[in-house]
């Protein structure tokens, strides 16, 4: 068992926090307080290769593994969670999907804009009644000669306000339950008939930009379908298992300021004529956010690696998800316990971090839905 990351993985970890710390941490704050979108870092970002970092080369990526990526999804979320959720979905739920099921005109055309960091991109999966019962899904995709016409409407859509392409789940079969939902890959900017919708107003990850949207007749080409008509589902839940792993990098990057920020606090603030970290009640708090956010951490690369390998990683990506956001939770809110009332005020990062940590215990699959994963696989005795 080698714990050792290899030159390559500490090259992609270290260039990640050098600019995290330089260019996204001093500007998070504003982000937050602003919403503003971060569009000169996401473009850093692309300049960086890191919009698309598991891509191969030829289409844009920096074709590095999906550890690299979870390394420096880390390093990005510890200084800005909004950020990072925008570089997640962009590398793990539009460049996968696109990258493992598109043709070679598909990815020359859709891959390469997003994976090179000239464009963003999203995945319209969520409906307002098919969260976590996709088959509960209401878009359709109905063939109409070379073209394919789609009417429906996505909510709680990450970079959907933002994004020039989209990964779009519809169904084409109504008769056939899941296996009538097919994947389409949409050119937002030029698709006559999509607008977005709502753009919605959110306690945590402000600066990222959650919307709705609108499809009313809207004609897509008959070669925008991805895969064949009736396997979305099936990649659907390949894409959201690496989505989980990206998820839970994320959450880890979270915990890891919510650690650094409680302890320099701790070390810093006197009770009683002594530095708060003497006492005991606040030292157990620390062991406990550092012990837990380590197993987060090692759960996360452990999927990662198990992607990079080609093994089975569902039930390794459902309990690094469920667990790194856990953890983070119960850091974040007792990181502001050992702030007191500073860690209440906005004075300080801390309750942003709580108010970031709370929606990774929600998207990509609430943890209640990653703990069915977790028992299904178990069950199966996988």
């Amino acid at each position: 068992m080698d714990f050792e990351l290899t030159e390559e993985q500490q090259m992609v970890r270290d260039m990640a926090r050098r600019f995290a710390e330089a260019e996204i941490k001093p500007k998070a704050a504003e982000f937050d307080k602003t919403h503003q979108h971060p569009a000169e870092i996401v473009k850093q970002l692309g300049e960086l290769k890191m919009l698309g970092i598991a891509v191969p080369e030829e289409y844009g990526g920096g074709g590095m593994d999906n550890v690299s990526y979870v390394l420096a999804l880390i390093e990005v979320s510890k200084a800005c969670a909004s950020t990072g959720v925008i570089m997640s979905v962009n590398n793990s739920l539009y460049c996968f999907p696109v990258m493992a099921y598109g043709t070679e005109e598909q990815k020359k055309k859709y891959l390469y804009p997003c994976a090179s960091g000239g464009k963003l991109g999203c995945y319209g999966l969520t409906e307002s009644g098919a969260g976590s019962d996709p088959a509960s899904m209401r878009t359709t995709a109905v063939k109409d000669g070379d073209e394919w016409i789609i009417n429906g409407e996505k909510r709680f859509i990450t970079n959907g306000n933002v994004a020039s392409y989209c990964v779009l789940a519809a169904v084409t079969d109504k008769g056939a339950g899941y296996k009538g939902i097919s994947s389409f890959v949409v050119d937002l900017e030029n698709t006559p008939g999509f607008r977005v919708g709502k753009v919605e107003e959110k306690l945590g990850i402000l600066a990222s930009g959650t919307a709705e949207l609108v499809f009313e007749d809207a004609r897509l080409p008959a070669d925008a379908l991805l895969g064949k008509q009736g396997e979305g589902f099936k990649q659907m839940l390949t894409t959201l298992d690496g989505g989980r792993i990206g998820i839970a990098a994320q959450a880890v990057g979270i915990g890891r300021s919510v650690l650094e920020e409680a302890l320099e606090y701790a070390k810093t603030r006197e009770q009683f004529g002594k530095p708060i970290s003497s006492f005991q009640a606040i030292q157990w708090k620390l062991a406990d956010m550092a012990t837990e956010l380590d197993a987060a951490e090692l759960l996360t690369l452990r999927a990662a690696w198990l992607e990079d390998h080609h093994k089975p990683y569902e039930k390794a990506a459902a309990m690094a998800k469920m667990y790194a956001s856990d953890v983070t939770m119960r850091a974040s809110i007792e990181g502001i316990q050992i702030l007191g009332g500073y860690g209440y005020c906005k004075e300080y990062p801390m309750e942003r971090h709580m108010r970031d940590a709370k929606i990774c215990q929600i998207y990509e699959g609430t943890n209640e839905i990653m703990r069915l994963v977790i028992a299904r696989n178990l069950i199966r005795g996988r």
